[in-house]
Parts: C-alpha cells; structure tokens; sequence
C-alpha cells in the first residue's frame, strides 16, 4: 500500500476530539506535531535570536496572555566550560567565563531549559547586572550589541513518528486511531549554539533543550470539522 494512500485513510478515519480535547493520540496528530516540531526546530536554526524565535511561537499559538519570554534563574547549579567551550568562546584558561542556568518560560509553559558561558568582560556593566538579578533572556540583556548565533549542533530527541516512516509500504506499522492521549516526552530536541556580537566577537556558548511544553496547545485537527 502507498504512503499516500495510508495517509488518506489515517486522515479520514481520525476521529474528531471533543470540545477542549487537544492531541490525541494517532497518524494524523503524530504528523502535526512533527510538523510543529520541524517548524520550530527550523525557525530556531534559522534565527538570530532563540528568545525571538519563541515569543512569537508563544504568540501565534495563543499560549498565554501575554506572550512574553522570562529566564527563570535555576539556582544551585555551577558547569566550568568545558575547554571546547573556551576554544570557541576565544578565551584562555583564566579568562573569567560566568555561567547561568534558566528556564525560558511564556506563561505556565516552559518551552526551554538552557545552560549559557558567557564572557563577562565582553558585556557592559549594565547588561551583567541585568543577568545576575533579573529574569531577563539572554538574548534581551545584550541586545544593543546586535547579536547572532551560529549553531554548533543539533540534535533530535524524539519524534512522533518512527524512523523512515514516509517511505513505510506497511501501513500496520504506522500508528493508528486511539482513544489515548499523545505521550509527548519531556524533551524534544537540542540545540548548541555559539552568541557573537555585531563585531564578531563571541559572547557565550549555550546548550538549549527545547521542551514538549512548546506543544501546550490544541491540536490543529482538534477543531477541524467532521466529514
């Protein structure tokens, strides 16, 4: 049998959720949310700013009230950079290099947990005070020096559907229709990432680990209406 045809009679045989009812489980939902996933995953790849990129995910998908990103400080935790880190950061052993671990949060959803070296003596007084006791992203705190950030790695944590699925002839092997809800895991994917100013200069290293949170929303096919 012909993917395609799988796929047309997963869509058609979906059932439909009850008012409210977000991401049950199934072929048509699996595929939404790996869209969503991609789409996200492409658009932070493609960003200069991760604290951008989510505000507007935030925003566009009706996830709070005010869709607005916090660095929630995790206190209690300390990670020297590793000596790859300083390579890429351009900084010597002695070098002060400062750490903070936080999760980026827009309303009740956090969308992502990041640890960030940064080089303090790159930074003005005023943003280091703004990253020592606010919650103010990153992104947001040396935003006057115009940064951008060039990705290090990528990697996958889960997909909602199993590997080589698109070119599966064996529709049995693909999920099917339940009355269960989608088992979305904890985290999804990760990024490291390096930040530079305008100038080039590099300012931190951060390793992000996006969230099943970015998926606390409805469905797509949630409102879709029945045949």
């Amino acid at each position: 049998m012909r993917l395609q045809h799988i796929l047309a009679i997963a869509v058609a045989s979906a059932p439909v959720p009850a008012a409210g009812e977000a991401w049950r489980d199934g072929f048509v939902s699996r595929i939404e949310a790996l869209a969503l996933i991609q789409t996200l995953n492409a658009s932070l790849l493609a960003s200069r700013s991760a604290t951008a990129t989510l505000e507007k995910w935030c925003a566009d998908h009706k996830m709070s009230a005010e869709p607005k990103i916090v660095a929630r400080r995790v206190s209690g935790v300390e990670k020297e950079p590793s000596a790859e880190t300083r390579g890429r950061l351009e900084v010597g052993e002695t070098e002060p290099v400062k750490y903070r671990r936080v999760q980026l949060a827009c309303g009740d959803h956090v969308l992502s947990e990041a640890d960030n070296w940064y080089v303090p003596g790159r930074l003005s007084p005023e943003m280091n005070r703004a990253l020592e006791s606010t919650q103010t992203p990153f992104g947001k705190a040396i935003a006057p020096l115009q940064p951008f950030r060039r990705t290090v790695e990528m990697k996958m944590r889960w997909s909602p559907l199993p590997e080589r699925w698109e070119i599966s002839t064996d529709a049995t092997a693909l999920p099917g229709k339940t009355a269960g809800a989608l088992s979305v895991p904890h985290e999804l994917f990760e990024h490291t990432a390096v930040v530079y100013a305008r100038d080039q200069r590099p300012l931190s290293e951060v390793h992000e680990t996006y969230t099943g949170e970015i998926l606390d929303f409805p469905a797509p096919s949630a409102g879709a209406p029945s045949e």
